[in-house]
């Protein structure tokens, strides 16, 4: 299979944080715009999820823990992990969860 990511539609998960994504039967693959001083909700998921830095600076806090992510910087989440995050400036990442998000799915 073929996918040229710029074709996939955008859409806004929560406000700032602008995603393409692609299924697969076991899992997900996000293509994330980050817009500067937007924040992520400390949350938490069954999902593996494992996020690197392509473009800007993102602090993310992993169980308590907190680091500045930058490019060639990776964050591994455990499936349910609580962790939030504010992009620093505007910010591309890469996220892969698994299993499916089946919730990103649907919107």
């Amino acid at each position: 299979m073929y996918i040229e990511t710029s074709s996939i539609k955008e859409i806004t998960v929560i406000e700032g944080f602008h995603a393409r994504f692609i299924h697969t039967a076991s899992l997900t693959l996000g293509y994330w715009n980050v817009e500067k001083g937007s924040k992520l909700p400390l949350h938490s998921h069954v999902h593996e999820q494992i996020t690197q830095v392509e473009k800007g600076e993102f602090e993310m806090t992993i169980n308590g823990e907190t680091h500045i992510y930058s490019k060639g910087k990776v964050a591994v989440i455990p499936s349910g992990e609580m962790h939030s995050g504010v992009a620093l400036t505007d910010c591309e990442l890469v996220d892969i969860f698994c299993p499916v998000r089946e919730d990103y799915k649907a919107l």
